[in-house]
């Protein structure tokens, strides 16, 4: 087994492309390894010293480490631990059926705005920070301000102020007129 390594924009995380299938839909994001329950994927990642956030793609890992620990210390033992996993025939989720990754629900009159924000997010914003080891979702909409959650890469990351106001707010404001601006919002 060959596995990749990508660097993203976030200099404290990098991707790991096993060259297989991770996850069959959605993404999970573990922003802490007490979250990483249902995964024995992410439980194993947390099992390397300095490791503070795993997140899991289609086909890809994303690994966050503190700024404690250099990369070229612990890349070795990531590696391994996904080998092992992938080796080891477990899922990369207990109950990959209740993977996440999806847009918050929303309901009411501006349904109809957030429809369209949710589709322009999957089809123009999600396919490309999927490229950078992350994911943007969907978290509300409240009086033109979009509130987004950013995970995996995204989350932490130096250039995200810049990605969500140049990028994904001149998007929205361009296509939905509705749209104010974009906001963050953490887990």
């Amino acid at each position: 087994m060959f596995i990749q390594t990508e660097s993203t924009p976030n200099p404290a995380t990098l991707k790991f492309l096993p060259g297989q299938t991770v996850l069959e839909t959605g993404t999970a994001d573990f922003p802490s390894s007490e979250a990483a329950v249902r995964s024995p994927l992410a439980r194993r990642i947390f099992g390397v010293q300095g490791v503070t956030a795993v997140f899991l793609g289609n086909d890809f890992v994303t690994v966050t480490k503190s700024d404690a620990v250099e990369w070229d210390h612990i890349k070795p033992a990531i590696l391994g631990a996904v080998m092992e996993h992938f080796q080891s025939g477990l899922p990369a989720l207990e109950d990959e059926a209740g993977g996440g990754g999806g847009h918050a629900a929303h309901e009411g009159p501006d349904a109809a705005i957030v429809e369209q924000i949710k589709q322009l997010l999957d089809t123009r914003v999600r396919p490309a920070v999927a490229q950078d080891g992350g994911d943007i979702t969907f978290h509300g909409f409240d009086r033109g301000v979009v509130y987004l959650h950013m995970q995996g890469a995204c989350a932490g990351c130096p250039s995200s102020t810049l990605t969500l106001k140049m990028g994904i707010e001149n998007l929205l404001r361009h296509y939905i007129p509705e749209v104010i601006e974009v906001r963050p919002v953490a887990a």
